[in-house]
């Protein structure tokens, strides 16, 4: 026990010096404990919301990176498949121009062979009406003819008329046919027949004129008597299939027959491209007809290099379906590859998604061990502590008098 005397009255007080002390010493431990606890509260509520900063963060640059990533690769496809197409319709629109004055020039190659074909038509029936003239004169070789089939069998005039035609051929090559062919048909067709002989000739590679020839003669003692009219259909059979222009029937059969015995005459109303002479115009019909020929020549070149031009135009148009081909297969391969990035995305946000519900759970978590911590030091401090208990109600009643 102290007692102290008043300064001012003087009056004599008696206090317990060791209870005093003790009240100040709680009340210090009490405040200290509610700093600590303030600034646990802040510290903890300080780290949950850098976490959460930190994180969101960390996700939100994650998925600027993949939208920057989308955007570029969208501008890449855009911009590819801009230039394809433009690449595309520059190169279609570039060979249409080119097709159409192609397929012009052609249109101008074909009239103007029509054209040269009527003038060469005019200068075959000039030619005709001119050999007409001259069938006065062959009537004496004519009757030699006569004469001489009817002193050999059947089978030597057939022949005879062969080797006739083929040594008159001979005998003009080097004059006017050296880069002609005039060959025996030794190939049987399909249908089992072939002609006699095929004249060729060509000029820089191109074939301007071909002519099946078929010789035909008989004994005048031959029983059975033919009309030349009874081989034009087997002749027009044997051109087609030999892949002849023309078809010429060199005979001595129906020898009284004017029409036959007048000059060179043309069936073609029958059968297309077809003509008729008697052996002396042999070589007379093939000058006519290669002459004919021959002025449609450069015209035929022309149409040979415009056909190898569209043949050309195909194989653009082949490679640019290709192109088309490959630039779609591309366009679906960089469509998965986006897809698949964007799927790839997808799964990050979902990822960060489950990160965030995470870090949700644990401040959440975190709450709960805010609560128990405070349930800790308000209650289980003064359980079981009947003097913590009694200071704590004092604390407790003099707190509201000093406020």
């Amino acid at each position: 026990m102290v007692e102290i005397t008043c300064p001012k009255c003087h009056a004599t007080f008696t206090i317990e010096y060791k209870s005093i002390r003790a009240q100040l010493r709680d009340q210090e431990f009490v405040a200290a404990l509610h700093e600590r606890e303030r600034d646990f509260e802040q510290r903890k509520q300080d780290a949950v919301k850098i976490a959460e900063a930190a994180i969101i963060a960390r996700a939100q640059s994650k998925i600027a990176e993949k939208e920057t990533e989308i955007a570029k690769l969208k501008a890449q496809i855009d911009s590819k498949k801009t230039e394809q197409e433009l690449a595309i319709k520059n190169a279609v629109a570039e060979k249409t121009d080119e097709l159409n004055q192609k397929v012009i020039e052609i249109e101008q190659l074909k009239g103007q062979i029509d054209s040269k074909e009527k003038e060469a038509e005019l200068a075959q029936n000039n030619l005709k009406a001119s050999y007409e003239q001259q069938l006065k004169f062959k009537d004496e070789e004519i009757e030699r003819y006569k004469d001489f089939k009817a002193k050999q069998s059947t089978k030597m005039i057939g022949e005879s008329l062969e080797v006739f035609c083929k040594n008159e051929f001979d005998k003009m090559r080097p004059v006017g046919f050296q880069n002609a062919s005039f060959e025996k048909d030794n190939k049987i067709s399909e249908s089992g027949s072939k002609g006699d002989f095929i004249f060729r000739e060509t000029e820089d590679g191109v074939e301007f004129i071909s002519i099946m020839f078929e010789m035909k003669n008989e004994a005048d003692t031959t029983a059975t008597k033919h009309k030349n009219e009874d081989f034009f259909k087997e002749l027009d059979k044997d051109r087609k299939e030999k892949k002849c222009e023309y078809a010429v029937l060199v005979t001595l059969l129906e020898p009284e027959n004017d029409l036959y015995n007048n000059g060179i005459v043309d069936v073609s109303y029958k059968y297309e491209k077809m003509y008729v002479v008697r052996p002396q115009f042999f070589i007379p019909i093939i000058t006519l007809l290669r002459n004919a020929a021959r002025n449609s020549l450069q015209y035929r070149k022309e149409l040979v290099a415009a056909q190898n031009q569209n043949i050309d135009i195909t194989n653009f148009e082949a490679k640019l379906n290709g192109f088309k081909e490959k630039f779609d297969r591309d366009c679906r391969l960089a469509d998965k590859n986006f897809e698949d990035a964007i799927n790839d995305i997808d799964k990050t946000i979902k990822n960060l998604e489950k990160i965030k519900k995470e870090l949700q759970l644990t401040v959440s978590h975190l709450k709960l061990a805010d609560n128990k911590l405070q349930d800790i030091t308000i209650k289980k401090l003064v359980k079981g502590n009947p003097t913590m208990a009694a200071k704590f109600a004092e604390l407790q009643k003099e707190q509201p008098e000093e406020e």
